[in-house]
This record gives C-alpha cells, structure tokens and sequence, in this order.
C-alpha cells in the first residue's frame, strides 16, 4: 500500500517586526519544529519541562548524526531509503514469498502485506494529521548532500517508512518465524536511514517503529482469528 510522502515547511524567512525602536528586530514566520510538542502541555508543568528535554534531546541527536561525516555509508542508506518509498521494498519482497515460498510463503506474504496496509492508513490518516510535526530542518549542522533523499511534503511524525517495515516484518514472520530477524533488521536499517537521510528525527522513527510492531501483531491476531473462523465454518459445511 502507498504511503503518503511527507511534508516538509520551508525554511523560515524573516519578518520585519514593527515598531521604530526595534528597526531591525526579526522574528520567524513558524515555530521550530521543536516548539511544536512543548505546545502540547502547560508552561511550567511537570509534562512541559519532560517534552522540552525529550525534544531538544531528539533534535540533539539528529543534528549530531548530520554533522558526522559518513561517506561510505551515505549513498547505500539514500539508495535504501528511498526503495522503501511506497511501500515499494515490502511489496517486492512479498512478491517473491508469494510466487516462491509455497503455501507458508503465501500465507506470510498475505498476512505482511495487510499489515502494511493497515499501518499505512493509521499513520498516513489520524496519526501524520494529529502530529502535524514539520521536517527537520535539513543542513543546518552540516550539509551532506550524497545522503540527502527527496523532501517528502507529508508531516514528520510517525515515520510511516519505519511504521510499515517493522509491520511488515511481524505479519510476514507469523507464518515463516525464520524470516523475523532478517526481517527486522531490514526495518531497522530503513528506519535509520530515514534519520540519516534527513527527512525523520530519531523521535519519529522511534514512534513510528513501535506503531509498526502493534499495527502487525494485531494484524497477525486478526488472520488468526479469521482463518480459525473459516475452518470451523468449513468443518461445519
């Protein structure tokens, strides 16, 4: 299933302020994306003062993994990232378990590929709108433009790429267990390469990556409870 791409605001361009005394003074046309979760609670709160740290330690993370020169790694993580785009890597992937893994492979590739679909509208839909987190502001540390993929223009959190690889990832493995480590650590390389891209925070990624698992385990509850359901309606007939 697609996954919207995200949204991305500008960079913010200055406004005069008004008043003669302060000629020069400027003020941004947007919040910083870091303002946007400290917004969500009173000033002075127990609940401000844990999202401001937690926020800034996000922030923190991403700008020191931007600023760290990677040459080697940058273009294989562009390169992966973006395959996952769409959903495109997990579709291909369940193709192959269809065409090639016999029954379980069917069964797995079924299964996983629900689950993405399940994981795309719950993210893409409330959770992306509720968010409402603008991108990261990209190359304000340092800028790397061999890792840098394409600005997607939907809000940043979750991320749905790593949401849709760790639901994946549960689903498929439900029926072939031998697929869930390979699985995982593929979810987890694009979930990274998100951060390293510069389109995620690490925060995003995090929250997107547990909504992946409990989106495909439910999604794996759920085909349990419907094939048991056709085999005793089977048994009956």
């Amino acid at each position: 299933m697609a996954e919207t791409p995200d949204n991305v605001p500008g960079e913010p361009a200055p406004e005069a302020a008004a008043g003669a005394d302060e000629p020069d003074a400027q003020v941004p046309k947007e919040a910083p994306p870091e303002e946007e979760l400290r917004r969500a609670a009173p000033p002075g709160s127990l609940l401000r003062r844990v999202l401001d740290e937690l926020v800034e330690l996000d922030v923190a993370v991403y700008e020191a993994i931007e600023a760290t020169p990677t040459p080697t790694i940058d273009v294989p993580l562009r390169k992966l990232s973006s395959a996952a785009n769409h959903a495109k890597l997990y579709v291909s992937i369940g193709a192959v378990l269809f065409a090639l893994g016999g029954p379980k492979g069917r069964r797995a590739a079924v299964t996983g590929l629900a689950a993405v679909g399940m994981n795309s509208f719950l993210v893409n839909v409330p959770m992306k709108f509720l968010g409402n987190r603008p991108r990261p502001d990209r190359g304000r540390v340092r800028v790397a433009a061999a890792r840098h993929t394409k600005m997607p223009s939907s809000s940043s959190f979750p991320s749905g790429h790593s949401a849709s690889g760790f639901a994946f990832a549960a689903g498929a493995a439900e029926a072939m267990p031998q697929l869930g480590i390979p699985l995982r650590a593929l979810a987890t390389a694009v979930a990274y390469s998100r951060v390293h891209s510069g389109v995620h925070y690490p925060g995003d990624v995090v929250a997107g990556s547990l909504v992946g698992m409990a989106v495909g385990e439910g999604t794996v509850i759920a085909a349990r409870a419907v094939r048991r359901r056709l085999g005793s309606a089977g048994g009956a007939g």
